[in-house]
C-alpha cells in the first residue's frame, strides 16, 4: 500500500505556447506577467486535479515551467496522467 505521507515533488509541464511567448518578452512587465501566468496556471492545474487542502504548492519555477508541490505518492501518480504534465519527480535529498 502506498504511503499517505506527503513528500516534495517537482512537476514539469509540457510545451505551452503562451509560456514561451511571455518568456520571450524579457521586459520587467513581461517578467511580472510571466510570473503571474505561470503561478496561476500551476495553481489551477492543482485545484482541478486534487481536493483543496490535500496538497501544498511550495513554489513555481518560471525558468522551466514547473513547480514544487508536497503530495502523496498516489497524488504524484495522478499528476503523471494529466495531459499538461511532462514529468513528475520526487525530490531527492542530496547526501
Amino acid at each position: 500500500m502506498a504511503s499517505e505521507e506527503s513528500e516534495r515533488y517537482f512537476v514539469f509541464m509540457n510545451y505551452d505556447p503562451e509560456y514561451e511567448r511571455l518568456r520571450s518578452k524579457r521586459t520587467k512587465k513581461g517578467s511580472y506577467e510571466l510570473d503571474l501566468y505561470i503561478s496561476k496556471k500551476h495553481d489551477e492545474l492543482l485545484a482541478n486535479t486534487f481536493e483543496p487542502g490535500s496538497y501544498i504548492k511550495t513554489l513555481s519555477l518560471v525558468i522551466v515551467d514547473g513547480f514544487a508541490v508536497e503530495i502523496t505518492d498516489d497524488q504524484a501518480n495522478v499528476l503523471r496522467s494529466v495531459k499538461e504534465v511532462r514529468v513528475v519527480e520526487k525530490n531527492q535529498e542530496l547526501a
